[in-house]
């Protein structure tokens, strides 16, 4: 039985302001690996630790992959997350879903891999905070969501079993091997209709049968 819905942020409930962030971000820094390589090591060095300033964070990003900081690619960087973060909005039928799910009694937990300079400014900004019985953020407990300690986390803080939980998420390479390597079942929000996954759903409110359902 259903009664925990854990969250992803960026790309299920709320839209990056600029497109793909971090592939703008392996272009200013030149990085020549495979966006696959590059998007570990750039959340692995930039999302798991409170950085004291930006600037600091996407030196340690630079450093962990040998590449050296130019001053106009680190302001370019900080450029682009200040744009991501202003510009950000949420899905026409986020908070419509968060609703009907505290309504109906489930409990939500939110898990993202994010730095600690964005996601706060924007829950606040779409006034999301109260909606979520539990926050776990990659910054705060120093791990990636592709690290099931990260959804135990939450399920502990939420008081739920793994098999009474379900996670919703976009990405195929964090949200869902993550969660299934906790013993939570995954649901994938697929926009575009790209990727191969079952279940999936291609806007947020078709999560709301298949969580009555299942």
């Amino acid at each position: 039985m259903v009664k925990a819905i854990l969250f992803d942020f960026w790309g299920t409930l709320v839209e990056n302001g600029t497109h793909s962030p971090t592939r703008e971000a392996q272009k200013i820094m030149r990085a020549r690996m495979h966006y696959r390589q590059f998007i570990v090591a750039f959340e692995d060095s930039f999302f798991t630790k409170k950085w004291a300033t930006q600037e600091e964070g996407f030196r340690n990003v630079f450093d962990r992959m040998l590449i050296r900081p130019h001053p106009i690619a680190l302001e370019k960087l900080v450029g682009l997350w200040n744009k991501n973060k202003l510009l950000a909005t949420m899905y026409p039928d986020t908070e419509e879903v968060l609703k009907t799910l505290k309504e109906k009694g489930y409990k939500l937990a939110l898990l993202s891999n994010t730095d600690n300079f964005s996601v706060d400014f924007v829950l606040d900004k779409f006034k999301l905070r109260d909606y979520f019985d539990a926050i776990v953020f990659s910054y705060d407990v120093e791990m990636l969501k592709t690290n099931p300690k990260m959804f135990e986390t939450a399920l502990e803080k939420l008081g739920v079993a793994p098999e009474d939980a379900i996670m919703v998420g976009d990405s195929l390479e964090t949200d869902i091997p993550g969660a299934k390597a906790a013993g939570v079942k995954g649901i994938l929000v697929d926009r575009r209709g790209m990727r191969e996954f079952e279940p999936k759903v291609a806007e947020l409110k078709g999560i709301l049968p298949l969580i009555e359902n299942d």
